[in-house]
This record gives structure tokens, C-alpha cells and sequence, in this order.
């Protein structure tokens, strides 16, 4: 079936207008977040393994109750947002003899559960919205009520789905690259008219249908977080349209100084599209920090994971990705994904601090960290790291 082919006719109708974003409202969470130099958030390992193909000893679980301390710590370091990945991954996930990811928790639910236990931070579900029964208005609804029950902190990393094998679960085949984001402008529009919306809503799109559809409570700042991830053309047009936080890949692969080097252009490209839709938005980059007292020891400790690596799954994790057509993580070569990240940041504090700072330089707005150790890494972060990180003027 050719594209063409796939494509419904034209909406019969235009939708309302949007919402204001949450940023535009003084004392809602997000611009209270925006406020900082430099954006500081946690990426939760919700997944067994985490973000890296390693059997070298850890704590790191993808346990809820786990998870859960290191969010209370985050907040209580004065982190900023905590995210988490959505994946659909079969019997033995990636492979090995770790069997890489086989288990983990829905992102959608796993972060929304998050908001009761803490105060402050703002937290990011992440969702597949095409894949399977979702309809704008389920989210619109429970999003709403996330909103509610978290006063405004609730956010949504709204993806397409590349991989192939995820979709067939589901009974579908995955839609053109293109075509994806063509849908998920549909599906986030409506979603957006029924946050604003006082009256019922009917509409006739070319992928989703309402009729006399409404949504209650209304968002306390306009609507939800909006995020999504993207290098290519197209998912950087539609984080322009309807994004607040745009969660961007290094085009060089995870070595900083390769990042350093191609990070300028790319966000550069993102933000005059996003300056062409009248917006501004953000950009975090997901960088895995190794961090020793010295040099020495942070890269003896980055050695021992690759030497610890999971070769089978390697082989698999590798191969999930192989078969996609997404655009991002191109250059990032097969060492780098042992470790795992966007990029890598390995030395001591001050040599972490003065990565973070040419990452600002570069026009990076803040970082999405992981760690090897969640649970211990996080804990040194917290007391290494960050004083610098105020000392220098990345974090008030």
C-alpha cells in the first residue's frame, strides 16, 4: 500500500483554537521550572538493565518502590522533571543472558503514580498515542485528571512508534515515517481542543472522529506538558507546533567532544522552526554521567561496564534499531550503547560541570541524566556535582 493510498481526506472542519501553554501562566509548575539556567531532570529506570547492556554489579531496578525513592530524592535534590520510557518488547526483551528490558513498567501509569508521593516535580509520562485503541479523547480525559491530581506538574512525551515489531504486537503495521507525525498532529490538536473546549466538541479529521465529546476537569494552565523527542524533519516541525520540551539526540554519537561539535547546527535548525510557528521551546539532551573523584577513576569505572557488557544483547538491542526508520542515533557506535545515553560525560565533578556548561554554550537547555548505579550515582550527583553546578550559575 503506497502512501497515497493511506491517507483519509481532508478534516471537514477546523478545530478551535488551542489552549494557551502552560508557560504562559506565571505560577503554573512549568514556568517555575523555566526560571533555572539550566534544566535538571532524571530518567527513571523503569526498565530492567536501565540504559545500560552491563552485568557489572549495581543496584539499579526497575522496581516501582526503587524507582520511587530515586524520584523523592530528585525532588529532594532540587531536580526539576523525572521522565520515563515507554517500550513493548517480547518474551526475553533484547536478549542475552540478561535478558535486556524484558521487564518494565507502563510509563504512562508507572509516572502518573508518582504524583500523590511527591510535591514539586514535574512529571513526564510517555505514550505511544498510535498504537492500538488510543483515541485523543482518552487522553484528553486522563490527562485532565493527571492535571488535577498533580497540580499542573503532569506531562505527556507524546511518540509515533518506529519499531516495527512494537506495532505488529498490536495487530498493526507501522505507518511511513511522515505520516506519523501527520497523525499525531491530529491526535494532539483534538486533545488540545478538548482541554480548552466549553462546549462538546464533534469533529471529523482525516484519522479520529468526535461527536458531542467533552472533558472534565479543565487543565489548571491551559493544558499539559507537551514533549516529544525528534531529529528529523518532520517530528521537528511538529514539536514547533506543539511542544514545550523537545527531547533532542546528539548527531554525532555519545562522545561529548562529537556531540559538542554537531549539537550547535542541530538546535539551531529546531529553534527557526520553531521561531517560523511564533514559539520558543526548550531542548534536553540525555546524557549517562560517569563520575569518579578523579579522571582515573571515572574512566576505570566507565572500562569495567563495557567490560562487563552483555554481548547477545548488545547484538539484540543493536538490531531493534537497526530495523526502524528513526532518524536519530545513527552515529552511535556499538561501545556507546553499552554504557548507554545520548551521549556520555565521564570525570571527575569538575570536569562533569565544565561538559554541562559547554552543553549550555551549545544551546543545549538542560540534561536528562541517567546513571549506572541509579541509586548510588544519583546520591554522589547530589553531593559532588550539583554545588559545582550552582557555583557555576547553571542552577539557582
Amino acid at each position: 500500500m503506497t502512501t497515497t493510498q493511506l491517507l483519509p481526506e481532508a478534516p471537514t472542519q477546523a478545530l478551535p483554537p488551542p489552549p494557551p501553554a502552560p508557560a504562559t501562566f506565571a505560577d503554573s509548575p512549568l514556568a517555575r521550572v523555566l526560571r533555572q539556567p539550566f534544566l535538571l531532570g532524571l530518567f527513571l529506570p523503569i526498565q530492567d538493565g536501565g540504559w545500560s547492556i552491563s552485568t557489572l554489579p549495581r543496584s539499579t531496578d526497575w522496581h516501582f518502590d526503587y524507582n520511587l525513592a530515586l524520584t523523592r530524592e530528585a525532588e529532594a535534590l532540587g531536580f526539576d522533571l523525572v521522565f520515563g520510557l515507554a517500550q513493548w518488547l517480547g518474551k526475553n526483551g533484547h536478549g542475552g543472558a540478561m535478558k535486556y528490558r524484558e521487564q518494565s513498567l507502563d510509563s504512562f501509569i508507572a509516572t502518573a503514580a508518582l504524583a500523590s508521593a511527591t510535591e514539586r516535580i514535574l512529571l513526564i509520562s510517555t505514550l505511544h498515542v498510535l498504537y492500538g485503541p488510543w483515541h485523543p479523547l482518552h487522553l484528553a480525559k486522563f490527562g485532565a485528571t493527571l492535571d488535577h491530581i498533580s497540580g499542573g506538574r503532569w506531562g505527556i512525551n507524546m511518540v509515533t512508534g518506529h519499531i516495527r515489531s512494537e506495532a505488529e504486537m498490536f495487530g498493526m503495521q507501522t505507518p511511513e515515517h511522515d505520516l506519523r507525525y501527520e497523525m499525531a498532529d491530529e491526535f494532539v490538536s483534538v486533545a488540545k481542543s478538548l482541554w480548552r473546549s466549553d462546549d462538546n466538541l464533534t469533529f471529523d479529521g482525516r484519522f479520529w472522529h468526535l461527536k458531542e465529546a467533552f472533558v472534565s476537569p479543565r487543565p489548571r494552565f491551559g493544558r499539559p506538558i507537551l514533549v516529544n523527542a525528534t531529529s528529523s524533519q518532520a517530528g521537528m516541525h511538529y514539536a514547533a507546533r506543539h511542544s514545550d520540551i523537545v527531547f533532542i539526540t546528539s548527531p554525532g554519537g555519545a562522545e561529548i567532544e562529537a556531540a559538542l561539535a554537531t549539537l550547535p547546527a542541530h538546535i539551531a535548525q529546531l529553534r527557526a522552526v520553531a521561531a517560523s510557528e511564533g514559539r520558543q521551546i526548550r531542548t534536553l539532551i540525555n546524557p549517562t554521567v560517569v563520575c569518579r573523584p578523579t579522571t582515573s577513576e571515572a574512566w576505570a569505572y566507565h572500562d569495567a561496564i563495557v567490560a562487563h557488557a552483555d554481548q547477545a544483547a548488545v547484538d539484540g538491542f543493536i538490531g531493534t534499531f537497526a530495523r526502524s526508520d528513526a532518524k536519530a542515533w545513527r552515529n552511535h557506535q556499538r561501545e556507546q550503547r553499552i554504557v548507554g545515553g545520548n551521549l556520555h560525560l565521564v570525570g571527575s565533578p569538575e570536569e562533569i560541570v565544565d561538559y554541562l556548561l559547554r552543553l549550555k554554550a551549545a544551546g543545549v537547555d538542560g540534561v536528562q541524566l541517567t546513571f549506572y548505579d541509579f541509586r548510588e550515582d544519583l546520591r554522589a550527583f547530589g553531593e559532588t556535582v550539583l554545588p559545582l553546578m550552582k557555583q557555576a550559575g547553571l542552577r539557582l
